[in-house]
């Protein structure tokens, strides 16, 4: 951990460094701007009267100024950077130190009726997703929580050797994360793929070569003009002719110029991460795969998208009259962009949407190469295909402070199922969310919190909060008995692993062990395997009767009327409850 805080205090150290060079740079180049301004002032004073000099004087301080204010643009850039960066750092100390609440917590996410996101703190206040989330995009964001919530068991090995590699490329990550967290869009891409594919073509094939030939004759015109062979007046109507045929299809091309001014910052600053992934060599198949779907015919897709990006600033200076009355009027350029930008939507169009899913991809997993990096005493699962479902040494929740956690040790092997019991506040709640979060994180392809950790891959499924629900007219007894059917439905389907925590708590004691009872005989058959923490010690009565049932429990103790939890994984039933104990401590009752 240590290491941990001297690497990222030591990269604040090296930013803060080259920010208050850059500073200074960019100090300097502004008063070289203003040097210029008065060099073009005293030369004007001083070449006062002749024309031919002024205008060069104007032309040269032009040229300098425009110099400079682009070097002075690329210095900014670099600083807001530099600052983007430092900040990154600043927060993995923060979290390193526990303090991650203030991030964003994928509240948005949250869905009641998935698999287990809901039940095991995946999205919300203080939750997993809120610990590992670096995401800076909108897209980046929902890729993660599809990572974290599609409860899928394919391509493990595949999914840890990125997540491994990822982990590595530090620098790499943390400025493709500080680019991204810079890339303030206004249209999301999603409103941009809409629009590309609703986009119907209204310039004719014949604009292909009529810009051309229309601009050849306006140069022929102008030296005619030049040489005394043409009035005015003709420079004037040509001009005119130009402007009516673009007004032909004045309302579309205004049309074009507005959706394009709204997308093209979000083309320009979505460019910048592509070059990020272009230019990396991954060597992992998962990440080279992803690569792969911007690199077409062995082009870069950033050139791809620089084109379109030109094509689309270009068509957006008709936001300016004189560029909008001589660029038009002599040469069509209007249309000539139009053509183009359609052809270019009719070439590559079908691939935007796959563009920005891979940019999407690599934010999302450059937040999981992150917590890889941060964990290093985390191990990777060990895949297996024997009887054991999921073997764990050490495990504990990543959420819990570790100088505090208790690990457990836990061994469930294929079609058993664990009946846990303990007192309150014993920690079965928590040993049921460590189990399922190992099983989650084991099946994205991450490191878990354990000493040593086996699994033989299996999707999730759980009921441990169920809520009536006012807006559907439901109890909580119905809301509950909806969920369990759902997990009945789902298990006759596919494979999966069954965490419950106290189910039927919504009718009396007698129903409820009764028809507990039943619902774990019919998991039991259906050669499923899981856990179900209880208070219920009838239930326990089934690893007598059923061989694939076994029974576990956390303790707690009365030491010098005191309560205490040793909060430890035991084979065996639970025999002191606190309950009663706990309303007489804190005096509800006598």
């Amino acid at each position: 951990m240590e290491q941990l805080f001297s690497f990222y205090t030591e990269q604040i150290n090296t930013y803060k460094g080259t920010l208050s060079r850059i500073k200074k740079r960019l100090f300097m180049f502004s008063m070289l701007r203003l040097a210029v301004f008065l060099f073009a002032v005293f030369g004007i004073y001083l070449v006062y009267g002749n024309t031919k000099l002024i205008i060069a004087v104007i032309i040269l301080a032009i040229a300098l100024f425009v110099v400079l204010v682009s070097k002075h643009t690329d210095l900014q850039y670099k600083r807001d950077q530099l600052k983007a960066l430092i900040r990154l750092n600043k927060t993995e100390i923060n979290v390193l130190n526990r303090d991650f609440h203030g991030l964003p917590d994928g509240g948005e996410f949250k869905d009641p009726k998935h698999y287990y996101s809901r039940d095991i703190d995946l999205f919300g206040k203080g939750s997993f997703y809120q610990y590992c989330n670096r995401t800076s995009l909108r897209e980046g964001s929902r890729m993660l929580a599809k990572i974290l919530t599609q409860n899928s068991i394919d391509h493990i090995p595949q999914k840890q050797d990125a997540i491994k590699e990822l982990a590595q490329l530090v620098v790499w990550r943390q400025r493709f994360m500080a680019t991204a967290h810079m890339a303030k869009v206004e249209t999301s891409t999603a409103t941009i793929i809409q629009w590309i594919n609703s986009h119907t073509s209204f310039v004719p094939a014949l604009m292909r070569y009529v810009p051309l030939l229309f601009s050849v004759l306006s140069i022929g015109v102008f030296a005619l003009y030049f040489l005394n062979y043409v009035p005015d007046s003709i420079l004037i109507y040509w001009v005119l002719f130009g402007l009516m045929i673009t007004a032909a299809y004045g309302r579309k091309i205004t049309k074009l110029v507005s959706d394009i001014s709204k997308i093209l910052h979000t083309f320009q600053q979505y460019n910048k991460l592509l070059v990020f992934i272009e230019d990396t060599a991954f060597t992992s198949e998962w990440l080279q795969k992803e690569r792969a779907h911007i690199l077409s015919k062995g082009r870069k897709t950033s050139l791809t998208i620089q084109e379109f990006s030109k094509l689309l600033g270009g068509l957006d200076q008709n936001n300016n009259l004189i560029y909008l009355i001589f660029a038009n009027g002599l040469f069509l350029r209007s249309l000539s962009h139009c053509y183009k930008i359609e052809q270019w939507i009719q070439n590559h169009g079908s691939s935007v949407e796959q563009w920005f899913n891979t940019i999407a991809f690599f934010d999302a997993y450059s937040s999981l190469g992150n917590f890889g990096f941060n964990h290093p005493n985390y191990v990777f699962p060990k895949i297996s295909d024997g009887k054991i479902v999921l073997k764990l040494k050490g495990a504990a929740h990543p959420l819990l402070d570790p100088k505090k956690s208790v690990a457990s040790d836990i061994q469930i092997n294929d079609e058993k199922f664990f009946i846990v019991t303990g007192a309150n506040m014993a920690g079965k709640s928590t040993f049921l969310r460590t189990v399922s979060l190992q099983i989650i994180m084991g099946n994205v392809g991450l490191p878990v919190c354990a000493v040593a950790s086996e699994y033989s891959p299996i999707k999730l499924i759980t009921s441990m909060r169920t809520s009536d629900s006012l807006t559907d007219d439901e109890s909580y007894f119905f809301s509950e008995l909806k969920r369990l059917k759902f997990i009945v439905d789902e298990i006759e389907e596919d494979n999966y692993f069954i965490v419950l925590d106290e189910i039927l708590k919504g009718t009396n004691s007698t129903d409820k062990a009764i028809g507990s009872r039943k619902f774990v005989e019919k998991l039991v058959t259906s050669q499923s395997t899981g856990i179900i923490a209880t208070h219920d010690l009838s239930l326990c009565e089934l690893a007598n009767e059923i061989t694939s049932v076994e029974n576990y429990y956390f303790d707690a103790e009365i030491i010098n009327d005191e309560l205490h939890f040793d909060y430890i994984f035991k084979r065996g039933i639970c025999k002191n409850m606190n309950a009663s104990f706990l309303l007489k401590k804190m005096e509800i009752v006598n």
